[in-house]
C-alpha cells in the first residue's frame, strides 16, 4: 500500500473520530480537561476509549485486506506450480524421440 491516502474518506474519517475519543479521554482521565456534566465521569471515559478503539477497527480491517489482496498472487503462485504438474499419458510416449 502506498500511503494512507489510499484509504476511503468514510474510514479516514472515522479513524480520525476515534483517535479525537481517545485524545479526550485520556485529557479527560488526567484531569487537563473538564468535560460538562454527565461527560466528565470516569465511567464515560472509558466508555470513550472503547468507542475510540472501535472506531479505528475499519481502518486497520481495510488496511489488512489490502495487504492480503496484495500478497494473494504470491500466495496462488505457489499454488499453480504444484497443481500444473502435468502427468504423462500414452500418447506423450509414443512421441519421445528414441534414446541411442
Amino acid at each position: 500500500m502506498r500511503s494512507l491516502g489510499d484509504l476511503p474518506r468514510s474510514v479516514l474519517v472515522l479513524e480520525g473520530l476515534g483517535m479525537v475519543l481517545l485524545v479526550l479521554s485520556y485529557l479527560s482521565i488526567h484531569n487537563f480537561v473538564r468535560l460538562p456534566g454527565v461527560l466528565g465521569s470516569q465511567p464515560v471515559a472509558v466508555g470513550m476509549i472503547f468507542l475510540g478503539v472501535a472506531l479505528m477497527v475499519p481502518a486497520a480491517a481495510f488496511l489488512v485486506w489490502r495487504v492480503v489482496q496484495g500478497f494473494s498472487p504470491l500466495l496462488r503462485i505457489g499454488k499453480t506450480t504444484k497443481s500444473v504438474r502435468h502427468t504423462p499419458t500414452p500418447a506423450d510416449n509414443n512421441n519421445k524421440a528414441p534414446r541411442d
